[in-house]
């Protein structure tokens, strides 16, 4: 299959860079972009030589496949009515907004024998994709995923926003399942969790710490990585990745440090040299979202599965629904009462700011 003929379902800001982009990928053609809000079509219309329409039912039969770029709630609706039509579907994250939903995305592509894709696109950042054998074997990762107040999104909360990324890179290194999930979120600006922190457990014994913010006042997108093949730090925004992989000494637990040195205050260096091998990866940086768009086209035209198929996409959204239901029950007292549970519990006045508070009010 060549020529595919690509449409664009939400003229966002997601939707803008993916119409921009598909004119880069071979075998690929925008054809037309769908937004129900007439500015957004408006601005697509000025910036895209496509037609721009409010219905993207009207699309169905001019298309091979689409980009659902729409809020969060409008991805289970669209993507059901593509897939019946018997349209390959890529899907911005989330899949959906409920493991129920994205589960049964999976099943009806799988049935109708169609390539579903997600949009987690730092499967295709270089600082991740070049873990190698660091990433086998993996028994503890850190993640921490922050940005300032982005004012979109606000549909979902924070980890479906951005945790939601961690998750699936953490699920793409296991396909054991989940043992247990504790969780702590709280609603700053928004009516959903602004920020929030949750350890996964898994039954291989693999823990994971992520924390996610979009109230922070600086960006971070950092993961850290222990395994059995070493330990690596990656910085997704630089891309840059920094492994660390341990002799085999230490890996068979031979190394004694008493018969290395008598002196262990001053064992640093050498102990970096000969048994912490320290690498720096010289990496190229990448447009993620273009190698994402070539990975769903190649897996059209070849039958091949794309790297992240509905299936982990519906993984993901199980996880995340896990650690929101941990969020919703989190008790920030031991006695609390029901407006102190869950992402918008009401903090208690401590005693003396009570008592300021009424000495100033007399």
């Amino acid at each position: 299959m060549s020529g595919l003929r690509i449409a664009v379902i939400g003229a966002g800001h997601l939707g803008r860079i993916h119409a921009k982009l598909l004119g880069s990928v071979d075998g690929a053609e925008l054809v037309a972009i769908s937004d129900p809000f007439e500015s957004a079509r408006q601005k697509a219309a000025e910036l895209y030589d496509v037609p721009v329409v409010a219905n993207y039912l009207d699309l169905i039969p001019r298309i091979d496949a689409a980009i659902i770029a729409a809020p969060t709630d409008l991805h289970c609706e669209i993507a059901v009515e593509l897939l019946k039509a018997g349209k390959h579907v890529l899907v911005e994250k989330p899949l959906a907004n409920t493991a129920e939903d994205a589960d049964r995305l999976a099943a009806l592509a799988a049935s109708k024998r169609l390539t579903l894709q997600v949009g987690h696109v730092e499967r295709f950042n270089p600082a991740f994709t070049a873990l190698g054998q660091v990433g086998v074997d993996v028994k503890y990762v850190e993640a921490v995923r922050a940005s300032r107040f982005p004012g979109r999104c606000l549909d979902v909360g924070v980890v479906m926003d951005l945790m939601i990324h961690d998750i699936d890179l953490v699920l793409s290194l296991t396909e054991a399942a989940v043992a247990s999930v504790s969780a702590s979120g709280l609603a700053v600006v928004s009516d959903h969790e602004d920020l929030a922190e949750a350890r996964i457990e898994f039954e291989c014994g693999l823990v994971a710490n992520l924390k996610a913010s979009r109230v922070s006042p600086t960006p971070a997108r950092n993961m850290q990585v222990f395994g059995s093949g070493g330990f690596a730090n990656i910085d997704f925004s630089g891309p840059t990745l920094t492994t660390v992989v341990p002799s085999d000494d230490m890996v068979d637990r031979s190394f004694d440090l008493s018969t290395e040195t008598d002196n262990p205050l001053s064992y640093a260096d050498q102990l970096f040299s000969d048994h912490l091998g320290v690498q720096v990866h010289q990496l190229e940086p990448r447009n993620a979202i273009l190698d994402e768009l070539h990975d769903f086209v190649i897996s059209i035209q070849s039958g091949i599965a794309p790297t992240v198929t509905g299936v982990a996409g519906a993984r993901a959204v199980t996880v995340a629904e896990m650690i929101l239901d941990s969020i919703a029950a989190r008790r920030w007292y031991s006695d609390s009462v029901t407006t102190e549970i869950g992402p918008a519990a009401v903090a208690r006045q401590r005693i003396e700011v009570a008592s300021r508070r009424q000495r100033r009010s007399a």
